[in-house]
């Protein structure tokens, strides 16, 4: 429930801006996935943090989570305050360079140049996050989801069109309203966590630096960090591809495409990123035995979900696309690139329970290695059908096939070997 209303904060944008125009449509993609970006930092960070707190809940060493979550936010501060003027300079000097169409380029800049001030209270909002799932307190979230996209909404549909007396700003009120809606989320968390959280059972008493702490959540997390970087950084190249290569139709069309996958695997993410912390929880009660019998059941339940949420946009594929757009030639483009998408959605459901498994476990490492041997793979597949073969949208979208086939067959022979079993964080 939290994804989805944190995700309906993307759908809503994109569905203005749908409104707005077919460049500032597929601009969003564009711009979104460079700030993703950055953001990845922050969430492979805190998705060690997560992995640890969990562990230490499992161990009922309660005490110790406070220093993790107060060093952790620390922490992050330090490269989100970095990252602002940097990328502020960075899109209107070389960021337009990257693309081919100048339209394309200036509505990138214009959200960037404002959205980047949301790193702070993301990064922030990152460590509350992995806080809550990893003591199982999970329906604070959902909460604090509600009240970002509720005020998200409000100030998209004033600031993008000029409504209720706000300016008229198109793509970069976008950006603006997320900005807020991140700072309301910030603000929520605060609030709730000082009236609802005992701190001197998690150790929340002492805010200080403490180096050692924040040591032993990068030995988990830097090569999360790594890895989602790595991740983040060929989904850029393939909206750069079909830009280059196919043009700003083929672009709007798969920024579509893309917010209905961030839509459709919501269950999917939710589960894996669960049983990461169930995983490191049951690890950390000593119950070994039980962990692949938990991967297996999380699985199966990923499945099934994943396999209603097919069968129903299946039926109704036209009326999903149609929320985003009135154009019935760009919804006719859009039909086929979906059905390709919705395809790899089995295989997606299960490959994120193994692969969030294998974090789980600890060997954050051994993660990396596998996304970077998927990612030569899956960046190779990608150059041939793109920019090789010159294939259609729809084509293009296989890629999601090919980088999912792999992580989940090499998680899946790790989880098997039992090589995770001595692993000690």
């Amino acid at each position: 429930m939290s994804l989805l209303a944190q995700n309906m904060i993307q759908v809503i944008d994109t569905a203005f801006l749908g409104r707005v125009g077919e460049v500032e449509l597929g601009a969003s993609a564009l711009a979104g996935v460079l700030y993703i970006a950055l953001y990845i930092l922050g969430f492979g960070f805190s998705m060690g943090s997560q992995i640890l707190i969990g562990r230490r809940n499992g161990e009922g060493n309660y005490n110790q989570i406070g220093d993790i979550v107060i060093q952790g936010s620390i922490f992050l501060l330090i490269p989100a305050m970095l990252l602002i003027p940097l990328l502020r300079y960075g899109a209107g000097v070389w960021l337009p360079s990257l693309f081919e169409s100048a339209d394309v380029a200036g509505a990138v800049t214009e959200y960037l140049e404002w959205r980047v001030f949301g790193l702070v209270f993301a990064f922030i909002n990152l460590m509350f996050r992995a806080f809550y799932i990893g003591i199982a307190r999970t329906k604070v979230l959902t909460i604090n989801a509600v009240v970002m996209a509720l005020v998200n909404v409000v100030f998209d549909y004033g600031l993008i069109f000029g409504n209720l007396g706000m300016p008229e700003m198109g793509i970069g009120g976008a950006a603006i309203a997320s900005v807020i809606a991140e700072f309301s989320s910030t603000l929520f968390f605060v609030v709730h966590t000082r009236k609802t959280v005992d701190p001197e059972k998690y150790g929340f008493t002492k805010i200080r630096f403490q180096w050692q702490v924040i040591k032993r959540v990068l030995n988990i997390s830097i090569f999360m960090m790594v890895q989602y970087l790595f991740s983040i950084g060929t989904w850029m190249l393939f909206f750069l591809f079909i830009e280059n290569y196919m043009g700003e139709r083929s672009l709007a069309v798969s920024n579509i495409v893309r917010s209905f996958y961030t839509i459709f695997t919501i269950p999917s993410h939710a589960i894996g990123s669960t049983t990461g912390t169930m995983v490191s929880n049951t690890i950390g009660a000593g119950r070994n035995d039980e962990v692949a019998g938990l991967i297996r059941r999380l699985s199966l339940i990923s499945l099934g979900v994943m396999g209603i949420v097919v069968a129903v946009i299946s039926v109704f594929p036209r009326v999903m696309i149609h929320i985003y757009t009135d154009d019935p030639l760009l919804i006719q483009d859009t039909v086929m690139p979906l059905y390709v998408l919705i395809s790899s959605l089995p295989l997606y459901s299960v490959g994120t329970v193994l692969f969030s498994a294998v974090s789980g476990t600890g060997n954050t490492r051994t993660a990396l290695r596998f996304e970077i041997f998927t990612l030569l793979f899956y960046v190779s597949y990608m150059w041939f059908v793109i920019i090789y073969l010159r294939a259609s949208v729809a084509a293009a979208w296989t890629t999601e096939h090919v980088y999912w086939l792999f992580l989940t067959i090499l998680s899946c022979f790790y989880l098997r070997s039992g090589r995770w079993k001595d692993r000690k964080i």
